[in-house]
This record gives C-alpha cells, structure tokens and sequence, in this order.
C-alpha cells in the first residue's frame, strides 16, 4: 500500500539548496525569503507558469536566449535551435532542482511552475521554496520525484512543442535525458567538493549518482520513455569512464559551425567519447 507522504520543514529544504547552490557553479540560483515578492516581469523575470500560458513571456525568454547564443558565438542560431537550447536550460535547471534535495537528503520537492522564475537577460533562476514530501521506502520516494518532475515540466513542454518542432516523445526524451544528466552533474560536484577522482565522494560520489540514476530511470517509467542506461568506457590509460547516450540531441552542436556535439550525444561515437576522455 502506498504510504502517505509527510511534509518536511521548509528551514531543511532551503539549507538543501543552499547546499546544492554551493556544489552546482553552474547553477545561477536566487532563493526567494518568504516575504520577498515575487520577481516581475518588468525585470525580465517570467515564472513557468507564466512561460506555458503565455505567448508574450514566451517570445520574451527565447529573444533573451537568442541574444545570450549570438554574444557567446556570434550569431543567432535558428529559432528552433534556439528554442531547444533555452527548454534544455529550463529542464535540466528545474531537474536539478527537484532531483538536487533528492539524492542529498531524501526530500522531494514539490516545486509549482509558479514558484520557478527565469530571468531572460541571463538566464538565471528564482525559486521560492515551499514544502516537500518524504517516504520510508525507495521506491516511492522514486516514484515521487518522477512525478514531481512531471508535474513541474508538462506545461511547459506544451508551450515549447511549436517553437522546437518535437513531438511529446522526444520532448519527454529531453526530460529523461536532463533528469540523468542532473543527478550525475551533481555527484560529480560532490566528488570534486572532497577532492577526489570518480567515487571518491563515497555514498554522495559520481558512482553512487550513477546508479542512483539508473534506478530512478529504469526505463518504462512513462511519460519519461527510456532508461539512464549508464555504461563504462575504459581509455588506453586504464582508467574507467561513465558515459551514456541520449535519447535525443540538444543541437548544442548548431549553434555555430565550429561547435561539436556533447560528449552523450547520440552523434558522438564510443571512438570520439574515448579520444576526448
């Protein structure tokens, strides 16, 4: 019988994400106070769900990506291209987000579109904590960030189909795929936090978030469509490597004729993964 979830104290989810935001350099993170207003739009910040509701906040957010890809590279990509890059940054963000408390702590963040602003000049994020839910039992407590992650992302999957060109599988493959990636970032960060090679973090190292993900993504969790499917690669040096493949490409590659694929692109090959290793 499934057990009924518990609420945490919200002191224990924000030291969480103070946590996560120390570990994870990458995540541009701003923790709202509980009396702190909402972020507004008059600043560029728009919430998710004001990203899947509307036309304008979305036009807003992608022109903002679209600027950051043209500094950065030196032109504007396709709009799809651009769409695709700005989901791959929301999704992988609000992943981390929820999967973060996770895999630190056993809580599961119930976080609402509404609660998670981006920032289009920059792309940076503004969450405001609220409760969370946790559960004695591994498989619920997976079966729970599963759905919290859902819940968050569907909207919004919806309101970035056009401007992508993906259909609700690969949309869903991108979520899988950021999912892992999120869980095996942040075992990486914790292992660089100690100092130490792959799994020299112990419990809350890269090898431990690698199996983590896989069994939090096992495949045929639907909507989600496929499995974390990690494996090793062992260079000349002797030396194993985690890699997977994704489901699907986030055209990291098309945002300017010099860029390469990422390393778990499915158009990079175990012969190139070895070489960059």
């Amino acid at each position: 019988m499934p057990l009924a979830p518990e609420s945490a104290p919200p002191a224990a989810l924000v030291a969480d994400y103070r946590r996560l935001r120390e570990l994870c350099p990458v995540l541009r993170l701003h923790l709202l106070d509980p009396a702190e207003p909402d972020p507004s739009a008059a600043d560029g910040w728009y919430s998710g769900a004001r990203i899947a509701t509307d036309e304008r906040a979305l036009a807003a957010v992608l022109a903002g990506q679209d600027a950051r890809i043209a500094a950065g590279h030196g032109r504007a990509p396709r709009p799809h291209v651009t769409a695709s890059r700005l989901l791959h940054h929301y999704a992988w963000s609000a992943c981390l987000l929820i999967a973060g408390p996770w895999h630190l702590a056993r809580r599961v963040p119930a976080i609402d579109p509404a609660d998670l602003w981006l920032h289009a000049p920059t792309g940076d994020l503004a969450l405001r904590p609220r409760g969370c839910v946790t559960h004695p039992g591994d498989d619920e407590l997976r079966a729970e960030l599963r759905a919290a992650v859902v819940a968050h992302l569907e909207p919004v999957l919806a309101a970035f189909a056009g401007p992508t060109r993906r259909r609700d599988r690969a949309l869903w493959g991108m979520v899988t795929d950021d999912l892992a990636s999120a869980v095996w970032y942040l075992g990486r960060m914790l292992d660089a936090a100690v100092g130490g090679d792959s799994g020299a973090g112990g419990a809350e190292g890269e090898a431990a978030a690698v199996a983590a993900a896989g069994a939090l993504l096992p495949g045929g969790t639907q909507p989600l469509p496929g499995a974390a499917d990690f494996r090793r690669l062992r260079t000349p040096d002797g030396r194993e490597h985690h890699t997977r493949t994704r489901l699907g490409c986030c055209l990291y590659y098309a945002v300017e004729p010099a860029a390469v694929a990422c390393l778990t692109c499915p158009r990079t090959g175990d012969e190139e993964r070895l070489r960059r290793f």
